[in-house]
């Protein structure tokens, strides 16, 4: 590789850098729209091969749920106004969140998440994770592995199957250990300003860890150690208990029942 193209890299690399609500560096080879029309492409090929529940329980709950909680969340290319919620019928013990205002949730979660707090403790930290870029970081980070110099070298725009391909990305691989932990300290932040008891998410989490024997549920196989996750939990606590406190005051109290 020559010194200019070199040059083109690193001149790449340095403006793709960005940081996370918390601090963390991150690549960014991808616009909030590009990531945006990704995470939109990612939810329809879902769709076509998923069913989805036939329960209007089921439904409503993760509905009520889940507008709670975006609607603290400020609109933007990765979070519009409106977000489509979708229950896919599945024993899959999961949730995800999406670029572009995406939510998906298996019924086999509402097993585990029965209460309206344990769920909003799952879909919050899902939601944190678009909020915090680690998705547009997911797809830079392996698109930069995958196209190497090709991609950087380009310096602007992206293959023309990239989309396609990183809707792939979203879906498929999973976020680094310490995203996860960031979308747990944001999720409770989330949670908690949207009404819901941020202690629950402790509740949740202790339930989760105890599913399935030694095959942990999807959601939890690249997570940290359950002690490490909530402890950070418990430690970050105290910080939303009065957050919580203060959307109950102003009148943010869901009311969506459980399954």
């Amino acid at each position: 590789m020559n010194r200019r193209l070199l040059t083109s890299c690193a001149a790449l690399l340095l403006s793709a850098c960005a940081v996370s609500p918390t601090g963390r560096h991150q690549l960014r080879l991808v616009s909030d729209s590009e990531v945006s029309q990704m995470g939109v492409t990612a939810f329809q090929q879902l769709k076509d091969k998923t069913p989805v529940t036939k329960d209007p329980r089921e439904s409503a709950f993760v509905q009520c749920v889940a507008h709670a909680l975006t609607a603290q969340v400020p609109n933007s290319a990765l979070t519009p106004a409106s977000w489509e919620v979708q229950v896919f019928d599945s024993k899959e013990i999961n949730a995800f969140a999406l670029p572009g205002g995406k939510i998906g949730v298996y019924t086999g979660l509402l097993k585990v998440a029965t209460t309206q707090a344990q769920l909003a403790a799952v879909l919050g930290h899902e939601i944190s994770h678009v909020l915090a870029g680690h998705s547009a970081s997911r797809v830079s980070n392996q698109m930069a592995s995958q196209f190497g110099a090709v991609l950087i070298s380009a310096g602007t725009g992206l293959p023309a199957d990239a989309i396609g391909a990183g809707a792939q990305y979203l879906v498929l691989l999973p976020f680094s250990r310490g995203d996860e932990s960031e979308a747990d300290i944001l999720g409770m932040d989330l949670m908690a300003r949207a009404g819901f008891d941020p202690e629950q998410a402790i509740t949740l989490w202790q339930n989760m860890s105890k599913q399935a024997g030694q095959t942990p549920p999807e959601l939890l196989s690249t997570h940290p150690s359950n002690a490490t996750r909530i402890a950070d939990l418990q430690k970050n606590l105290p910080k939303d208990i009065p957050i919580y406190e203060q959307a109950r005051a102003a009148g943010r109290k869901p009311n969506c029942g459980s399954t």
